[in-house]
C-alpha cells in the first residue's frame, strides 16, 4: 500500500469519524433544547400556579389547604432546580461534543493538507524528472544538428 492510498484511507477515517460526531452534536443540541423547553414549561407553570393561589388565598381558606399548596409548591421548585441541572448538563454535553467535532474538523483539514502537499511534492518530482530526460535527451543529440528555426 503507497502512502497516497494509506492517507486517502486516513482521510476517509477521518471524515467518518467527523461525520459521526456531527451527528451527535446534533442529538446532544436537540435534547438540550428538549431539556431547556421542558425547563420553561416549569417555570411558566409555577408562575400560573402561584398567581392562581395567591388569588384564592385572598379570601378565607382552611390551614390544611394552605400546607397543601405549599408542600406541593416546595415538590414543584425541587423539580424546577432538579430541570435546571439537566438544562445546564445538557448545555455542557453540547459544549463538549462541539469541541469534539472542531477538533477533528481539524484533524481532516489536516490530512487534507497533508495530502495536498504530498502531491505537490509528487508534481514537483515528476517536472524535475522531466526536465532532467529533456536535458539529458538534448545533450544526447549530436552538436552538428540544431533545430532550424522553422522547425521551432
Amino acid at each position: 500500500m503507497d502512502s497516497s492510498t494509506s492517507l486517502t484511507l486516513l482521510l476517509e477515517q477521518a471524515e467518518s469519524a467527523r461525520d459521526a460526531q456531527q451527528t451527535v452534536l446534533r442529538n446532544c443540541e436537540a435534547a438540550a433544547a428538549h431539556a431547556q423547553a421542558q425547563a420553561d414549561q416549569l417555570l411558566a407553570y409555577r408562575g400560573q400556579y402561584e398567581q392562581r393561589w395567591s388569588t384564592h388565598f385572598r379570601q378565607a381558606g382552611a390551614i390544611e389547604l394552605l400546607q397543601c399548596v405549599q408542600g406541593f409548591s416546595q415538590r414543584l421548585e425541587q423539580a424546577i432546580s432538579h430541570q435546571g441541572h439537566a438544562s445546564a448538563q445538557a448545555q455542557a454535553r453540547v459544549a463538549q461534543a462541539r469541541q469534539q467535532l472542531i477538533a477533528l474538523e481539524q484533524r481532516v483539514a489536516a490530512v487534507r493538507k497533508l495530502i495536498e502537499r504530498r502531491q505537490a511534492e509528487q508534481r514537483r518530482a515528476a517536472d524535475r524528472r522531466e526536465q532532467r530526460s529533456t536535458d539529458e535527451a538534448a545533450q544526447r543529440r549530436p552538436s552538428g544538428s540544431r533545430l532550424t528555426p522553422s522547425l521551432i
